[in-house]
């Protein structure tokens, strides 16, 4: 089984370097919770939904990834994204470590952890500098990141 998870890990990432989100939300289970500092908590659809919007939205988009490992019930990766944060026209390396937990084949929890200083600094530059490390700021990071999934949701 721990040679399917690293294989479910490794298609999870291959789809996302394709930007394809259906083939990414199709290693979830129906119940998925994902998690990490930028969107906090979502759940099932809304967790598919955020990389639907996320690849549609996609610009200057790259991913590598490596360190895939996973045994019968958890697993991890690390994967670095760069892109062109649209919001501000900067691009952002996020350097991220994931852990996974599976049921029955797919991924029933994803957490992503990644330094949201660092990428606000990138992502806002020198807002994010000198307030990126914040609750205020990453409290607005993570709201504008849900209001931004609901538009999308909304067909905005």
């Amino acid at each position: 089984m721990s040679d399917a998870n690293t294989a479910l890990i490794t298609r999870f990432y291959q789809a996302f370097q394709r930007l394809d989100a259906e083939a990414m939300v199709a290693c979830y289970s129906d119940d998925i919770v994902f998690s990490d500092p930028a969107f906090g908590t979502l759940r099932g659809k809304d967790a598919g939904d955020m990389w639907r919007m996320l690849t549609t939205r996609a610009k200057d988009f790259s991913l590598t990834f490596d360190q895939v490992r996973a045994d019968e019930q958890s697993g991890g990766a690390h994967w670095v994204a760069t892109y062109l944060f649209s919001q501000t026209g900067r691009t952002v390396v996020n350097d991220i470590q994931a852990r996974f937990v599976f049921r029955d084949g797919k991924i029933c929890e994803h957490h992503d952890s990644f330094d949201l200083w660092r990428w606000s600094r990138q992502a806002l530059g020198a807002t994010g500098l000198l307030l990126g490390w914040s609750p205020l700021l990453q409290g607005k990071v993570r709201a504008q990141a849900q209001k931004g999934l609901r538009a999308f949701q909304a067909g905005s």
